[in-house]
């Protein structure tokens, strides 16, 4: 009943191009071989998605805390940028930026416990970031200004050593990529 609705008309084949008569409802090929063909390319590329899949794993399963920790810096800075768009460089005040970066008041090398701290990295033009080396002063005057002495005074304190875990920072990443759809 069903098969008797269906238009058998004209079609063209999906492997060769050719147009052929229609001899069954769902037929998309003008002939056996074209079947095989089409058959074979589609298991090729299967395979070679799923080979994509699988290298992508093992990729990722070959990678260094250093690496994540790495992977982790780029969404947190991008978290940074975005999260303080609308304001001025943290130390020069320059509304005009056009490069930006996310500056570290406390530096990573010195403090590693303070690489992913909120209060302690803000929006930093280039200028100030790299030429003046984090241009300190002004920062910390910006710093003030924006979270208050208090909070200041509590960054610049002793913070014990964080040893951050494979975990815990593929737990961070999905925080601040939540954060940043959030924005």
């Amino acid at each position: 009943t069903f098969v008797k609705k269906m238009k058998l008309g004209k079609r063209k084949c999906k492997n060769c191009g050719d147009v052929f008569q229609k001899e069954r409802p769902l037929q998309s090929v003008c002939c056996f071989n074209c079947a095989a063909e089409l058959l074979l390319t589609k298991q090729k590329k299967d395979n070679a998605a799923a080979w994509k899949l699988k290298k992508a794993r093992l990729k990722e399963s070959l990678k260094t805390l250093g690496e994540y920790k790495k992977d982790l810096q780029i969404i947190f800075n991008k978290y940074i940028r975005l999260r303080d768009a609308k304001e001025p460089c943290i130390s020069c005040q320059n509304k005009t930026l056009k490069k930006v970066n996310a500056g570290h008041y406390k530096s990573v090398g010195a403090h590693p416990e303070l690489r992913y701290s909120e209060l302690n990295v803000h929006l930093q033009c280039e200028y100030c970031n790299t030429h003046l080396h984090g241009n300190l002063i002004e920062y910390r005057k910006g710093l003030i200004n924006r979270i208050g002495l208090k909070e200041t005074e509590l960054l610049e304190a002793h913070h014990e050593p964080k040893n951050y875990t494979k975990q815990d920072i593929l737990d961070l990443m999905k925080v601040y990529k939540l954060k940043i759809r959030g924005l």
